[in-house]
């Protein structure tokens, strides 16, 4: 289990099916800001998928807790005893539903058997204690995942649980049998791997092309792992180039998100257009070394330039026409990179902010308390307590305000390098020419950021050319969307980079590196 891609512990699940039905039962550690011992967690269902009992006898940061609740037909009867008190509660329950106590994760297995032949559109029941939920089955994939000695062949689905007052959109990877292979939460930062998916040496085989090069990029003390995608019919002359950054998280080189596979796409697309294009895991994740505990924005800007440094070298590149193309806060690294090192010719910025780190997570956590139910006072409260945790981050002053749980996830070097964050003193000292694409339905990195962007790029003395392209009906994800927000990646129909995207990046490079020649 990891969550803001630090391990925070694990759960052993063991599931058995006879004639009679299915048992599923786990136990594990998870750690701070959770805190939760699972001594036992056991789940039994019929064979056709009827609950009949849950049984959990667990410590929650100290106390023990035990429930056991009995299902017969539409009812439920449950019995806690958490310390040295006990209480009883019947409930009604639908007679189909999948039991996924929170917040333990081995009777997810249940729901990713169910969603083995599930199709989209289809509704769930689940259930936790005290209350019935819909779970919505949204678009399927078949994936392979490489790991260091087999290929395994998953089966990926996007579901939104619908559970009262809110809605949360997760994906459940299956293996060919059925059986749990990873759950992640976006939205929480919460991943839940099986462990050899979890190795560095494993990763997801989202996009290939026929000549696509798997390469070592030697970084500091470790090295990355990319690909580099080709055209299609390689002569001899060197090519033009450009080298994907990634945005926040712990990103592959595809950078998959909800099925999406941006960068895969992307590369394909500009490779198709003409030009080499490299991508890589991020330092710590799927194939790269490196750990992401202590890295900071300057760090991955430091892995970047070693990418750059790495196609610089290669006689196949075009070494007059480097460019480096950032996705959100990728961009952010890139303007970092391009500051400094002017062997990238040029610096295209996707979905990239054009306000300070602090600026934008205000406005993130402002958006997300808008379109929350909860009672004014609440939001109000959550908003101002933002504020708190980012003070704290940047002085190291109040953090006596701050729960103790929040801190350990936010007083970390990265959030306080993005926070710190501010294009503007960085763009100041940036001459390469620029292109800035925004998604017009962007609702993580506001449109606005754009125009910000482009109205200091345009002040720099003595600097390249700046284009700007908005798409309309494009997302985050640059993918064609209805609302933009995040809640509605899970159930988007169209996994497709924009074409539009794709092309406005694509004669960009061509038209600037024509005009470097």
């Amino acid at each position: 289990m990891f969550l803001r891609a630090e391990r925070i512990g694990n759960e052993d699940i063991v599931v058995t099916r006879t004639a009679d039905g299915w048992t599923i039962g786990s136990a594990g550690r998870i750690g701070a800001p959770i805190d939760l011992e699972a001594r036992q967690v056991l789940v039994r269902y019929t064979a056709d998928w009827k609950p009949i009992e849950l049984r959990i006898d667990a410590s929650v940061r100290g106390q023990v807790v035990k429930m056991q609740t009995a299902i017969s037909g539409q009812s439920a009867s449950t019995t806690v005893t958490q310390g040295a008190t006990t209480s009883t509660r019947t409930d009604p329950i639908p007679e189909d539903a999948i039991l996924l106590p929170n917040p333990f994760f081995g009777p997810y297995e249940a729901l990713a058997q169910r969603l083995r032949t599930a199709a989209a559109g289809t509704i769930f029941q689940g259930y936790v204690t005290g209350a019935a939920f819909q779970i919505e089955v949204g678009q399927s994939s078949d994936e392979t995942i490489q790991t260091a000695g087999d290929l395994v062949r998953a089966h990926r689905t996007a579901v939104t649980v619908q559970a009262p007052g809110a809605s949360l959109g997760m994906e459940i990877w299956g293996d060919q049998a059925g059986h749990l292979l990873r759950l992640s939460v976006p939205a929480q930062n919460l991943e839940v791997v099986r462990e050899d998916l979890a190795s560095v040496a494993s990763r997801r085989v989202t996009s290939t092309r026929p000549n696509d090069e798997l390469v070592r990029i030697p970084a500091n003390g470790f090295n990355l792992a990319g690909t580099l995608s080709k055209p299609a019919n390689v002569g001899k002359t060197p090519l033009l180039a450009a080298i994907l950054v990634s945005g926040s998280g712990p990103q592959d080189r595809d950078e998959t998100i909800f099925g999406i596979p941006v960068f895969g796409q992307l590369a394909g697309g500009l490779a198709d257009a003409g030009f080499m294009v490299l991508r890589y895991d991020k330092r710590g994740v799927g194939q790269s070394g490196g750990r992401i505990e202590s890295a900071t924005m300057a760090d991955y800007a430091d892995d970047l330039g070693a990418a750059v440094k790495f196609m610089n070298a290669r006689k196949d590149v075009n070494r007059r026409f480097l460019a480096v193309i950032g996705h959100s806060e990728g961009g952010s690294v890139a303007m970092i990179a391009a500051n400094k090192d002017k062997r990238i010719a040029a610096l295209g910025l996707v979905a990239t902010i054009g306000v300070t780190g602090a600026e934008l997570n205000m406005a993130q956590v402002t958006h997300a308390m808008e379109r929350s139910k909860r009672p004014e006072a609440e939001r109000q409260s959550t908003i101002e307590l933002q504020r708190k945790i980012q003070s704290a981050v940047l002085t190291g002053k109040g953090w006596e305000d701050v729960p103790a749980p929040l801190r350990k996830q936010a007083d970390i070097p990265w959030f306080r390098s993005f926070l710190s964050f501010d294009p503007a003193q960085v763009m100041s000292r940036i001459k390469q020419p620029i292109l800035i694409v925004q998604g017009l339905l962007d609702t993580q990195v506001d449109p606005s950021n754009a125009d910000r962007l482009e109205q200091i790029a345009r002040t720099r003395k003595n600097a390249g050319r700046v284009t700007i392209v908005k798409v309309e009906d494009v997302n985050h994800l640059l993918v064609p969307a209805v609302t933009g927000e995040v809640d509605e990646y899970a159930s988007l129909k169209d996994k497709t980079v924009s074409p539009k995207v794709i092309g406005a990046i694509a004669d960009w490079l061509k038209s600037t590196a024509s005009a470097a020649r």
